[in-house]
């Protein structure tokens, strides 16, 4: 099963992260970060990014490190029939970086996660194999801890990382669809849905 960027858009909206960071997303995934005028041959165009007032360079891709780390960890994580991991984790984790309440424990738990990876497998997590990943969750106790964003790593890792993507997977069309969820938060499916009813 594929998941596309629009599942992970619906998983963004059913995480209660906002508008603007959808779009803007949506945006540099696109490539037109810049938006009108950004064009090679365009105004702007000395070689230097258009910004308008407020926008930086950060703004227009949320940690690029933290990302792959999510990536990285999604791949042991997500049942293994899904494909396109790559493209859905990173626009979602780039949409919450941005604008989820909890982006600061977001990214200090899995900065801490993937330092621990360089320390005990001798590698940053996107570096080192996939059952190394799935072996380091488990050594930190994130498969039995409970869900604490701000108690020990174990607690933290559970609620910030595997928590953060097994939600986002769930809320998205593909992923609902996957666990026989009709329609997942967030994913409406329109009034004939509802005279169908289950699909199973």
């Amino acid at each position: 099963m594929e998941l596309t960027r629009r599942d992970a858009l619906a998983a963004l909206a059913a995480m209660g992260t906002g508008g603007a960071a959808v779009t803007g997303v949506a945006h540099v995934r696109d490539g037109d970060a810049g938006g009108p005028g950004n064009d090679d041959d365009g105004p702007g165009s000395d070689g230097e990014t258009s910004m308008t007032s407020g926008d930086s360079d950060d703004s227009l891709l949320a940690d690029p490190a933290i990302v792959e780390a999510f990536v990285a960890v999604a791949e042991p994580v997500y049942p293994d029939e899904l494909s396109s991991i790559e493209e859905f984790v990173g626009t979602v984790i780039e949409g919450r970086l941005r604008e989820a309440p909890t982006a600061d424990g977001i990214r200090e738990t899995m900065t801490e996660l993937d330092e621990l990876a360089t320390e005990w497998y001798g590698g940053r997590l996107p570096t080192i194999p996939a059952a190394d990943r799935d072996r380091l969750l488990r050594e930190v106790g994130a498969d039995v801890a409970g869900e604490v964003p701000d108690g020990t790593l174990a607690e933290r890792v559970r609620y910030h990382v595997v928590n953060e993507l097994l939600f986002a997977l769930y809320a998205s069309p593909t992923g609902g669809e996957l666990v026989g969820i009709e329609n997942p938060q967030g994913h409406p499916g329109g009034t004939e849905s509802y005279r169908r009813g289950p699909t199973r």
